[in-house]
């Protein structure tokens, strides 16, 4: 497997079977209790390691041998992965420094169930950090390698990757022809009925970002994630038959993670601003999520996730100030729990 199969689409990665990754910026959660989910605040500029516009003689040779692609990130800012766009089901494999963002397990490229080792897309409509079970995740936050601070780091005891790695299981053929026949079926029932598929979560309008903050360390160009704080968000159970699924991937990437500095030594281009200011974000009443689908089953956590420890615990007390978001602010998406309806004597 090269992931030869892997596409670019502006900001886009295109896996094969359907799959549309996207890396979007999002406001970083403070380091305890637990949130709503965070705004998107724009795409991450992604780029191909094998780009020929790029200044070759940056790019480290570990990462011409390992191709993908790669992103600027600063030091401490937040992320998570969209999936909107995925147009069939997919099992998705998500790797952190090649420990999985679900299972805590080696990044292994085969499915597993016991514990489950991917996401279920497109039910899964993004993922904002790792698995830390009873409807938590704990959000993705970019540190330099080196300090022990990443999942890698502290789940194997070595910072040796980096980055994001990606992984793709189609399904079967017949499973695949079986479920494109019920989509059929049903767009027939709807037609007419004005149904309208459900979006991705919406992006919210950015706030004019502060000056930067400065850079992380020059040890390394290479970046990782670690984790910030919780979040109301389930990682769900795959309800389909493990036969259901492809034995083997269908495509993968390495999603490098550079500093600003870097990127803009490789590729020529600016980097981003620096992530907008958390509180005026809130100041202004712009909105926050809670997303819940009442068919779906989260999956528990594992001892391996449970006990990676927030990034603070390397760098220092976050000093960033936060305002918790008012009741109003935050908006629910797909399946609104509702309020309950008391019955009487008929």
């Amino acid at each position: 497997m090269t992931g030869t199969a892997v596409r670019i689409d502006g900001n886009t990665l295109r896996l094969p079977g359907g799959v549309a990754v996207r890396f979007i910026r999002t406001l970083r959660l403070p380091e305890s209790g637990t949130h709503p989910l965070p705004p998107g605040l724009g795409e991450f500029p992604v780029r191909r390691i094998a780009d020929p516009a790029n200044n070759a003689d940056a790019v480290p040779e570990q990462w011409r041998a390992r191709g993908g692609v790669m992103l600027p990130v600063y030091l401490r800012e937040a992320m998570w992965l969209s999936f909107a766009g995925t147009t069939e089901p997919a099992a998705l494999q998500v790797g952190v420094g090649k420990v999985c963002a679900v299972s805590g397990k080696p990044f292994g490229d085969r499915l597993a169930r016991a514990p489950q080792n991917y996401l279920v897309l497109p039910r899964q409509p993004w993922l904002d950090g790792i698995n830390s079970g009873r409807g938590t995740v704990r959000q993705f936050v970019a540190v330099p390698l080196g300090l022990g601070a990443t999942v890698e780091g502290q789940v194997t005891g070595e910072e040796v990757w980096g980055g994001v790695q990606l992984r793709s299981f189609p399904l079967r053929e017949e499973r695949l022809a079986e479920w494109r026949e019920e989509q059929r079926a049903r767009q027939e029932r709807t037609r007419g009925y004005g149904a309208a598929p459900a979006g991705a979560m919406p992006m919210a309008p950015a706030a004019a970002p502060p000056s930067a903050p400065a850079g992380p360390p020059r040890r390394t160009a290479a970046m990782g994630l670690g984790v910030g704080g919780s979040m109301r968000q389930e990682v769900y159970r795959d309800d389909r038959p493990p036969a259901d699924w492809s034995g083997e991937p269908s495509g993968r990437v390495f999603v490098h993670l550079v500093t600003p500095p870097e990127w803009r030594r490789i590729t020529g281009e600016a980097p981003p601003p620096s992530p907008v200011d958390r509180t005026a974000y809130t100041r202004a009443g712009l909105p926050w999520y809670d997303y819940y689908d009442q068919d779906a089953e989260d999956l528990a956590p594992t001892d391996a996730l449970e006990s990676v420890k927030p990034v603070g615990d390397w760098l220092g007390d976050d000093l960033d100030p936060w305002q918790q978001p008012s009741p109003g602010q935050v908006q629910q998406l797909k399946d609104a729990p509702g309020l309950p309806v008391e019955d009487g004597e008929w």
